[in-house]
């Protein structure tokens, strides 16, 4: 077993998502949340609140994290890392105000923070940051210092795993359609001002091209789904939906959807590409294969811990892919704004 020698003293690993609801009761009250301040039209709301009720009012996303933490937990005992991990969300229970209330209270000074999104965004990661600076306000005195872990979207424990989950989705294609097969990487669509305020782009064009360079296929595209707010305000595309009938037109008869902007299969990705997208493919007589998600796969679970133990240890062996480099470690105070106006800067992380 290996005893990691620290540098810096954490005493906690806080698991910092989204949130989701979970009961029919929950739905409502949990959009409001994610759209408070925000221009988004009541109905788009209302039609939002129909994709949770298809599935019982539960998004899976706090089931799934409640595994990804319980798979983390026997990782890091079993290298000898005795942290203790707590979950915070920004839209639902638990929220990170209380998360962290429960972290003053067991005497956690300086916890080390995974977001559950790979790539550089306001909505993926600045506003995560806002969040966690509003909630330790919330707490005050005694609030627990918050130190985020690098992006993690060129890491070959993300990337590789991925690559798996890919060539899984081929093996439901016979194998003589492989080659005119078309992959359809997917991630939530931002507004191209937010978009242009950050390298989400670029980050999720770098993830695509990796993967598509470790399965050998050159037959790709990066498209966006889920996207919200006013139709006037022009966001990423093209759309997953537009997309696959596109490939319709140019006689493509089989299309694999890699939902790279996601870690695991939440509302987001059974809804829209599931339910939305598999629906127009069958429509057109397309056969249309949705790629898993990493989820709590051991690899990614170990990219984790490796993550961790870089901090813990100021190691400058930082593994990556491709040739972007990795990520920083402090979120410079001018990067990723909502591309509307600039928000209170938080610091470099939350303090």
């Amino acid at each position: 077993m290996m005893m990691v020698e620290t540098s810096t003293s954490y005493d906690a690993i806080l698991i910092v998502s989204f949130g989701g609801p979970e009961g029919m009761d929950d739905v409502m009250p949990f959009l409001e949340n994610v759209l408070r301040g925000r221009n988004v039209p009541r109905e788009r709301m209302l039609e939002v609140a129909e994709h949770y009720y298809h599935f019982g009012g539960v998004s899976p996303i706090n089931g799934q994290n409640r595994t990804l933490i319980a798979a983390l937990e026997d990782d890091l005992r079993a290298h000898n890392i005795h942290l203790p991990i707590y979950w915070g969300n920004r839209n639902w229970q638990p929220l990170l105000a209380d998360t962290m209330r429960q972290m003053r209270d067991d005497g956690i000074k300086h916890a080390l923070a995974f977001f559950t999104s790979a790539y550089s965004s306001y909505s993926g990661c600045r506003q995560y940051r806002e969040d966690s600076a509003r909630a330790q306000a919330e707490v005050g005195e005694g609030a627990p210092q918050v130190s985020l872990l690098r992006k993690f979207y060129n890491h070959p424990g993300f990337v590789g795993p991925m690559i798996d989950n890919v060539h899984v989705a081929f093996s439901q294609i016979p194998a003589e359609r492989h080659e005119a097969a078309h992959i359809a990487f997917t991630a939530h669509s931002i507004p191209l001002g937010m978009a242009n305020a950050s390298n989400y782009e670029a980050q999720l064009q770098e993830t695509s091209r990796l993967i598509a360079e470790g399965l050998g296929h050159d037959q790709w595209q990066l498209v966006y789904q889920s996207r919200s707010g006013s139709p006037m305000q022009p966001w990423l595309e093209p759309d997953i939906g537009d997309h696959v009938r596109a490939l319709h037109e140019q006689g493509v008869q089989d299309v694999i959807v890699v939902p790279i902007g996601f870690i695991s299969d939440h509302m987001e990705v059974l809804f829209d590409l599931d339910t939305e997208a598999k629906d127009i493919a069958d429509e057109l007589g397309m056969t249309l294969v949705r790629a898993a998600t990493v989820g709590t796969d051991p690899t990614f679970i170990g990219m984790i811990r490796d993550l961790i133990i870089e901090r813990m240890t100021d190691s400058i062996d930082k593994p990556v892919l491709g040739t972007r480099g990795p990520s920083h470690d402090v979120c410079p105070v001018d990067c990723c704004f909502s591309g509307t106006e600039r928000p209170t800067q938080p610091k470099e992380e939350p303090a």
